[in-house]
């Protein structure tokens, strides 16, 4: 199993994971024409693909669905409450819905699905695996809560997103109040705080990467993220993962979801 971020950043969300014969991506916020370039760039054919996950309804996550499936026709898996929003902008397909919470298979993985804090109608992360490893996904969540982080424990490899330092958000000068209160709420966005919290509780032996993303151009930046989380992971104990940032511009390489070594 390996997964690649294709883009990640508020003009666009989407990643690919790869198991076997098995491709899902996660999220469509490129647009079609760049998700169909960022994935042939890592030998991916999109109509290749087995299914299209959403995360939730935000245009930074469905903005290329509509256009990409007028010539790829996938199954696009996602809660009702999101359906409903998505298909309300004209988008067609064949949907496949679930209940945040729910667990069911698609090929050869195994799909767990929680809720998420964030203001969206029904928004939630995932873990997938293979029998062997898991890797889990939490795009864009104001809250880091106890279901979260029950559900991202023994994971092999991690996407989590670090959208803001907290200290940058407040100097900032381009937002006005209203919009860092919405990004700071319990329904916004995950600060580097945040998250460094919940990788304190998560991280173990058997991790091997995390890479974050969301990152806040003028609020966060990868160096900040990297020197941070090194340190926490050194302090904990956890020096062996690696840690990467995805960008907005282009794919990440391929990261494969393995263990470092294997458990006793």
């Amino acid at each position: 199993m390996r997964f690649s971020v294709l883009g990640s950043g508020s003009s666009g969300n989407s990643t690919i994971l790869e198991c076997g014969s098995t491709r899902i991506l996660i999220d469509a916020g490129l647009s079609a024409k760049q998700l169909c370039l960022r994935l042939q760039s890592l030998g991916v054919a999109p109509e290749s693909l087995t299914a299209i996950l959403l995360t939730h309804e935000h245009g930074d996550h469905i903005r290329g669905l509509k256009n990409f499936l007028r010539k790829h026709p996938v199954p696009i898996f996602t809660t009702r409450d999101t359906a409903h929003v998505v298909k309300e902008q004209g988008i067609a397909a064949e949907w496949k819905i679930f209940e945040a919470g729910q667990v069911f298979p698609i090929a050869h993985l195994s799909i767990e699905t929680f809720s998420i804090q964030h203001d969206a109608v029904d928004p939630v992360g995932f873990v997938f695996g293979n029998g062997t490893n898991r890797f889990g996904l939490v795009s864009d969540a104001g809250q880091v809560t106890s279901s979260m982080t029950a559900r991202l424990r023994s994971l092999s490899a991690l996407f989590v997103e670090a959208n803001y330092d907290d200290q940058l958000l407040a100097d900032d000068t381009k937002r006005p109040w209203s919009i860092k209160q919405r990004i700071s709420s319990r329904h916004g966005h995950l600060s580097n705080a945040q998250v460094a919290e919940l990788l304190a509780e998560i991280a173990h032996p058997g991790m091997s990467r995390i890479v974050f993303g969301h990152l806040s151009r003028d609020c966060n930046c990868p160096q900040r993220v990297t020197t941070l989380f090194t340190k926490l992971l050194h302090e904990t104990g956890h020096p062996h993962i690696a840690l990467s940032c995805a960008t907005q511009s282009e794919p990440t390489q391929w990261f494969e979801v393995t263990a470092p070594f294997r458990l006793t």
